[in-house]
């Protein structure tokens, strides 16, 4: 299989990568970026688990840049590529407004979706028998469909049926110094469908575990139930299991998932392929997140 080959590739190539041991991990930077001791640690190193976003978000002058690509075959004799029939890309920019602010915008070339959020952090993990227990981050997000294909159903309309919305609670848990679990309650506003009987409003619940293998190596996964799928045809949940992959400021997951989409409107109501080893169900994933410390550069 096509997809398993782009894996293995990867895997062999990073896998000749020297980390120094001089060099700072991510962790150590997002740590700096809670001062005050009473905090544990992140549970997420990332902002992102894996498709779906995490509880953590950028400090205050601290830009992120987040690239994601997924690769996917045409079934069967239709297949001509060498490595992946097709490939999406998702480039995004996140940067720290406060402490406790972040603001993001990013575009997805497949689906033609060009999208924005907030996230808020209410609470931090902190030590201690009367601290707060979990990670709470709110999320707000918005999308816009640029898409001129014709299998949405009154795709000439409004500007405002080529709007969805999605509104989360972010709840995560760092359980030990290794294993990490995320809930992410989650309401999706959607006018834009393939039929008028579909569904204009989502209802959710996202799962999210990751479990630290090393210094620099870990195993992410993450679930969503979506309770009122579309009706016109059929959906299946998102999933995806991988590894995450830290050197230095950039910190790389490889993984394998079911769905394409990048954006929460879409994966949570669009997922198509079910999860399997049966080409072309199976779409290799990666992600890259670069960490740009602006504030402390303006000081120098």
């Amino acid at each position: 299989m096509k997809i398993k080959k782009i894996v293995i590739a990867c895997l062999l190539l990073l896998g000749g990568v020297h980390i120094s041991t001089a060099q700072d991990d991510l962790l150590d930077i997002l740590n700096n970026e809670q001062e005050d001791a009473t905090y544990v640690p992140p549970a997420f190193k990332m902002t992102r688990v894996a498709f779906g976003h995490s509880t953590e978000i950028r400090s205050k002058g601290v830009l992120e840049l987040f690239t994601a690509t997924r690769f996917w075959n045409f079934p069967g004799d239709r297949s001509q590529s060498f490595a992946a029939d097709k490939m999406t890309t998702r480039i995004a920019l996140e940067y720290g407004v406060s402490d406790r602010l972040s603001f993001g915008i990013g575009g997805t070339t497949f689906d033609g979706l060009f999208d924005s959020y907030l996230k808020y952090k209410l609470t931090s993990q902190e030590k201690g028998e009367k601290a707060a227990p979990f990670n709470i981050t709110l999320l707000q997000a918005g999308s816009y469909n640029s898409s001129s294909g014709s299998v949405y159903s009154g795709l000439s309309g409004d500007f405002s049926d080529r709007l969805a919305f999605t509104s989360q609670v972010l709840v995560s848990r760092k359980m030990s110094s290794k294993f990490s679990l995320q809930l992410a309650p989650t309401f999706v506003h959607k006018p834009l469908g393939v039929s008028n009987q579909d569904n204009k409003n989502f209802f959710a619940l996202g799962f999210g575990a990751r479990y630290k293998l090393g210094p620099h190596l870990s195993i992410v996964s993450e679930y969503y139930r979506t309770f009122n799928p579309i009706e016109s045809f059929d959906t299946y949940d998102p999933f995806a299991i991988g590894v995450n992959w830290e050197l230095g400021d950039i910190l790389i997951q490889l993984m394998l998932t079911n769905t394409r989409n990048m954006v929460e409107d879409t994966f949570i109501t669009q997922t198509t392929n079910n999860f399997n080893f049966k080409d072309p169900n199976l779409h290799f994933g990666f992600n890259a997140t670069y960490v740009f410390h602006l504030k402390n550069k303006l000081k120098k």
